[in-house]
């Protein structure tokens, strides 16, 4: 049973939507001040929260900022209820956050279908988001929902780009970011001998091409490449800037991915300037497992692992021989398989 907090000021429209909602058979808790809610909150954990903006103390707008802090209750979907249906007071519950608002009086399907519908977008968010292509057909669907939002395009184009295929270059004009349904691509940095850096292995699930965007550059900083057959997902660079403008939600989520990126690119010049190769060698193949499909083991080419730890393929040949004889790893045609974890990691120690 799905659970719901109601906050609302006024008990007879209080006890009448907790009826509505208890009869279509949601667990309701209820709140009848903006402080009492947000302790409701983070003690049931719900799966939507309802609430009114005007409200004497802590109002909705208050109680939603403070929630959206917090880690535990920021993804938790919110629906406002507003007795005013002026423009502005809908476009500034949104701008901080909000799902959706409802115009009091409402009807009874009114508001089920708004909790229904709201439950419904979040679940696949929570299952899908970064993972497939719903996830971005979600992500388009609940943005779209705003008037600000209407020109976003109508359809992302899918394509499949066969081994080896540039996507980009550096110095390229950034126009596009992209989404991994299907395959492999690596980016990386040319050295001035020309030989290939990596900088980051992109696999099913994985945005890239977004950090010059989000950074305010126009052009792409390296150059992006297919390791194996890849189906990808383009999404146009104004409709990625209009959902990261109007949807705080979604803003969060790629400057966390960018933060990620660039503390794994520092951690990266770290090991290249004081670690050893076998000890590089050792913490790559332990985060390529991390993403590789279970129990298949790691596909990578020689070339590609020493561009990634910034070394030549001779050097991570013999590297991967002696793990080998170590019992550390088993490689099997184009795989190499993890067979001690732990003697990898006290390698890169």
């Amino acid at each position: 049973m799905k659970k719901i907090i109601l906050i609302e000021d006024n008990q007879d429209v209080r006890e009448t939507t907790a009826d509505i909602l208890e009869l279509a058979n949601y667990d309701v808790s209820t709140a009848e001040n903006g402080k009492e809610g947000i302790r409701k909150v983070i003690e049931v954990q719900p799966d939507l929260i309802i609430c009114d903006i005007m409200m004497p103390g802590l109002d909705g707008y208050g109680v939603l900022h403070i929630l959206s802090k917090k880690p535990e209750t920021a993804r938790i979907p919110f629906i406002f209820l507003t007795a005013k249906a002026e423009k502005t007071d809908i476009r500034r519950g949104m701008n901080l956050g909000a799902d959706d608002y409802l115009t009091k009086p409402f009807e009874e399907m009114e508001l089920l279908n708004a909790v229904e519908s709201r439950l419904k977008k979040n679940e696949m968010m929570q299952s899908e988001s970064q993972t497939s292509l719903g996830g971005i057909e979600a992500i388009y669907s609940e943005a779209g929902t705003l008037e600000e939002l209407k020109t976003l395009s109508k359809e992302r184009k899918i394509r499949t780009y066969k081994k080896k295929r540039i996507l980009f270059q550096e110095g390229n004009k950034t126009e596009t970011i992209f989404f991994v349904n299907k395959g492999k691509v690596k980016t990386y940095k040319t050295t001035e001998d020309g030989k290939e850096f990596i900088t980051s292995i992109y696999q099913e699930g994985e945005f890239f091409g977004y950090m010059p965007l989000l950074s305010s550059k126009e052009t792409y900083t390296e150059t992006a490449i297919t390791m194996e057959e890849s189906e990808l997902c383009l999404i146009p660079k104004s409709d990625f800037y209009q959902l990261i403008h109007y949807n705080h939600k979604i803003a969060n989520k790629f400057i966390k991915m960018l933060s990620n990126n660039l503390l794994e690119r520092e951690e990266q010049l770290l090991q290249v300037s004081y670690h050893s190769v076998r000890q590089r060698v050792a913490e790559a193949l332990l985060k390529l497992n991390e993403k590789a499909p279970y129990n298949e083991g790691i596909a990578i080419s020689r070339e590609d692992l020493a561009g990634l730890i910034g070394t030549v393929k001779e050097t991570v040949i013999r590297t991967l021989a002696d793990f080998k004889d170590e019992g550390l790893i088993a490689i099997e045609r184009k795989f190499i398989r993890i067979l001690s974890t732990e003697g990898l990691m006290r390698v890169k120690m």
